[in-house]
């Protein structure tokens, strides 16, 4: 049975290999929610070459003040045509942000866009066109079965980490070799 007692809130991801969804192969997941409802989680290192920050911003009318982007990322299969931006606990919308920890937030309004293109938002910031989100139990569920790794979040890995090497920092967090890794999880 899984400990539910775990949060994984301001917690990674790291899809194991051999997880069988090709859309979080190799991903790193940063949790925004998790609860016995189910949780709620962006990934972080599957940039979208379709649409550019620029482009965005032109579909959405905004205005592009401030010189200032943000990368737009594959969040996950949940509401592709929905956009939520991750970022750093500098910037917080009244009522609109959700401070997951003390080092992120995650904002999912046409203001924090605003404020990017302004050069008035979050000191660092990323941008997801969907979600990943599990029902109740299906992640616990999915780590027993040796589908995830979970570690702490740190700010260097989901920000400043090139994407392409996202998966292996964050497993070095739990002093793993990716090479190490198999895809069949044992039984004591």
């Amino acid at each position: 049975m899984p400990d539910k007692s775990v949060n994984l809130c301001g917690k990674l991801l790291i899809a194991m290999p051999g997880m069988g969804d090709p859309r979080f192969d190799k991903s790193v997941v940063y949790m925004c929610a998790h609860s016995d409802d189910g949780a709620m989680g962006l990934i972080i290192n599957k940039p979208t070459p379709q649409v550019t920050f620029t482009e965005l911003l032109k579909q959405l009318e905004i205005e592009a003040t401030g010189g200032e982007t943000a990368r737009i990322y594959f969040g996950g299969p949940v509401e592709l045509g929905r956009g939520f931006v991750l970022h750093s606990a500098d910037y917080s919308l009244e009522d609109m942000t959700l401070q997951v920890d003390e080092q992120f937030g995650m904002t999912a309004t046409r203001d924090v866009l605003t404020d990017i293109a302004k050069g008035e938002g979050p000191k660092a910031a990323l941008l997801t066109l969907g979600y990943s989100g599990w029902g109740a139990g299906q992640l616990e569920s999915e780590i027993q079965q040796n589908g995830w790794l979970t570690c702490d979040a740190t700010a260097q890995v989901v920000f400043d980490v090139p994407d392409a090497d996202k998966w292996t920092a964050a497993l070095k967090l739990l002093g793993v070799d990716a090479l190490m890794l198999s895809a069949t999880a044992g039984r004591a």
